[in-house]
């Protein structure tokens, strides 16, 4: 049986039914717009506007954008403060009547991308970062993700590095996409001076113009957008809700790995 994704993002939720074992929507996704104020309250009924677009499905995948530790969220950047420490998915759950697993946002887009695109099969440390609100970061080690990394908040020049370059702040600051690149480069020299990643992986609705801005990128670690574009959250969180068995928060991702 399908399982349901869903985007939780600080712009739009969106979802759909995924085939977990090739990684694909199975219909068109639907999108509402993150409500605002994005309280608790407004979020969940957002959600379930989503759900009710679709049926043929027992289980249910969500991302959030901020820090998830069992299903409860600890943080609430770029939504209500009301989300901190929520039992989240036992309220998605008791909303929708069904198991709902939970985890980060760009956690849920790297899952996607190590199980089925850019980082499949990728050894040593592979880094999905996602530009847009915010920057959204994934690691994994072998395939297996380490949840919660949160690389989108160091510090780069006194200041959150998303507040420089996520892509809210080059449509913010009206930055041209040359100005807005070296900006990128900045941050993700730093990222790569911090752990040597072996690859960088990127994604979010900026990846759909990598063609803009990627070339303008000079970095050592090699760098790439990500295949599943837009579609990586809910398929990244249709996929954990499926190896999760109801449980609520993240596991380790099995990625093909080269002998």
């Amino acid at each position: 049986m399908a399982i349901l994704g869903i985007d939780i993002g600080g712009s739009g939720v969106k979802g759909a039914p995924v085939d977990t074992e090739r990684g694909e929507l199975l219909q068109e996704r639907f999108r509402v717009p993150t409500p605002q104020p994005s309280d608790v309250s407004s979020v969940i009924e957002a959600v379930a506007e989503v759900a009710a677009q679709f049926d043929g499905y027992d289980r249910v995948g969500a991302t959030f954008p901020g820090v998830v530790v069992d299903g409860v969220t600890r943080t609430a950047a770029n939504v209500d403060k009301s989300w901190l420490d929520a039992p989240a998915a036992s309220l998605f759950a008791e909303r929708l009547g069904m198991p709902v697993s939970l985890l980060n946002d760009a956690d849920a887009a790297g899952v996607a991308e190590v199980a089925f695109g850019a980082g499949h099969g990728q050894r040593g440390l592979t880094m999905m970062l996602t530009f847009g609100t915010g920057i959204g970061s994934a690691l994994f080690h072998d395939g297996t993700l380490i949840p919660n990394t949160e690389f989108g908040h160091l510090e780069l020049n006194g200041k959150d590095a998303e507040l420089r370059a996520s892509d809210r702040a080059r449509e913010q600051e009206d930055l041209s996409w040359e100005k807005w690149a070296a900006r990128v480069e900045e941050y993700l020299r730093h990222v790569e001076m911090l752990l040597s990643p072996r690859l960088f992986v990127i994604g979010g609705g900026v990846s759909k113009k990598a063609d803009k801005w990627l070339p303008l990128i000079e970095i050592r670690t090699p760098i790439v957008p990500a295949t599943l574009l837009n579609n990586a959250g809910i398929i990244g969180a249709a996929v954990t809700a499926a190896q999760a068995d109801g449980h609520p928060g993240p596991i380790p991702v099995d990625a093909d790995q080269p002998n």
